[in-house]
């Protein structure tokens, strides 16, 4: 395994592991991929056993905005494609860009140490189907994905029905002939209340905050297409947005939804309008965040209780990275603190790609990011004094790229970004470090 110390492992074959693999292998850096399943495509493949995706789940972002700038998804595609077009959009990404042969599949990365200080290697510890086996590596770049880790909320009481995180929702035959709680708004929750209506004796809501509700189509287009030629200020733009959705979505909260305590953009909206629809029909149920459990007793915070057969929590996914020493990654709260997210601050042989959200970044602003780490990489095997800029820079502190906006300080929120505030970061290094940028 001596010809591993020049290369990098990289863990992962989902969509950013995808990205890193096609830019690693553009910019001649060395590496070789491990996936635990035996496809390509991360969660979006559903047949993987990590994949938390759902039978009806589609993108909420339109395909022109989210696709990798040089490999469009095909014009047949629906605007808003389902898990079933992603999963075979990213194998096609795969096989144009040959990028299957530089991966080990059903492959599991189990440890990742490193064997001294910053350039000094890493060991790899994996499993496979003739045992573990261990390579010393250059450095690792961790591109699992974000969205496999449950995060389960923790009730007062017992629930003596059927309670499930959202991780184990495939298809909405589960809801036959139930009395549902889904727990959590979110954009999964909304989607899977919709299912649930059509199938379950009944169906209710649980929320502890409010939302801002984003329809898909604005204007018969899609609604992420629709303004950025124009740079407003916030307090403007949040106006004008503002008065956008209440053409388009009305007032949420006469159907019972509560009022969002903080500002447009403070927080990730909610791309769905059947819910709202749905909610005014009288199909669907809003009740407040839960108090306790008793049996199939639900008792929510307003004092109301309801019975039911099953509650389903869409409460979220936290980051999990299993196989690395948390000490490692600069956690700070409830995520590694690492330069426009992806770059430790003294390290140069580990890196986190794919760990960052915001409204509208798409497949392309991740890609970006890969391209940065790589170029970067490149750049300091080749003693360039650009790449010896940004070392100095990452190294010298730094704040998340919000753009000034105040997000919640809620867990799912710790790794958002500000779109135009990040993507123009990455894209200034991209040319500084010899690329071409956005």
């Amino acid at each position: 395994m001596a010809q591993t110390r020049e290369q990098y492992a990289l863990i992962g074959a989902g969509p950013m592991g995808l990205a890193a693999a096609k830019v690693m292998t553009e910019q001649g850096v060395a590496f070789q991929g491990f996936e635990a399943h035996s496809e390509v495509g991360g969660l979006w493949n559903i047949d993987n056993p990590k994949s938390t995706m759902y039978e009806s789940a589609h993108l909420i972002s339109s395909k022109r905005m989210t696709e990798f700038t040089d490999f469009p998804m095909r014009d047949e595609v629906a605007e808003y494609p389902s898990h079933r077009e992603m999963r075979r959009y990213f194998s096609d990404f795969a096989d144009h860009f040959d990028l299957r042969r530089h991966f080990r599949f059903k492959t599991q990365v189990l440890r990742t140490e490193p064997l001294g200080g910053d350039g000094d290697g890493w060991r790899v510890v994996w499993r496979d189907a003739d045992g573990e086996h261990e390579a010393v590596f250059a450095g690792v770049m961790i591109a699992n994905g974000t969205l496999s880790e449950p995060n389960k909320p923790r009730f007062s009481g017992q629930f003596t029905g059927e309670l499930i995180h959202a991780c184990a929702y495939r298809r909405a035959s589960q809801f036959d002939g139930k009395r549902v709680l889904i727990v959590g708004a979110g954009n999964s929750g909304c989607d899977i209340a919709v299912d649930a209506i059509h199938h379950a004796d009944s169906c209710d809501l649980s929320m502890r905050r409010g939302y801002y509700f984003v329809p898909k189509y604005v204007f018969g287009k899609p609604a992420d297409s629709i303004g950025g030629a124009i740079k407003l200020p916030m307090w403007l733009k949040r106006r004008i947005d503002k008065m956008i959705l209440g053409w388009f979505v009305g007032n949420p909260q006469k159907y019972g939804f509560p009022k969002p305590d903080y500002q447009l953009y403070e927080s990730h909206p909610i791309v769905n309008s059947l819910v709202l629809y749905h909610a005014g029909h009288g199909d669907l149920k809003v009740r407040p965040d839960i108090d306790r459990l008793d049996g199939k007793t639900v008792h929510f915070k307003d004092g109301t209780h309801s019975d039911y057969d099953m509650i389903l929590t869409a409460t979220g996914y936290k980051l999990h990275y299993p196989f690395i020493d948390d000490a490692l990654l600069n956690w700070q709260g409830a995520a590694p603190h690492l330069f426009l997210n992806a770059m430790h601050p003294t390290r140069d042989d580990l890196f986190v790609l794919g760990m960052v959200e915001a409204s509208g970044l798409g497949w392309q602003g991740r890609h970006e990011q890969a391209e940065m780490v790589v170029r970067y990489i490149a750049g300091l095997r080749q003693g360039r004094n650009e790449a010896r800029l940004l070392q100095l820079e990452k190294a010298d502190g730094f704040k998340r790229a919000t753009g000034g906006m105040n997000y919640l300080d809620l867990e799912r929120m710790a790794y958002y970004v500000d779109k135009a505030t990040y993507r123009g970061a990455v894209n200034a290094w991209i040319k500084v470090l010899g690329g071409q940028g956005t």
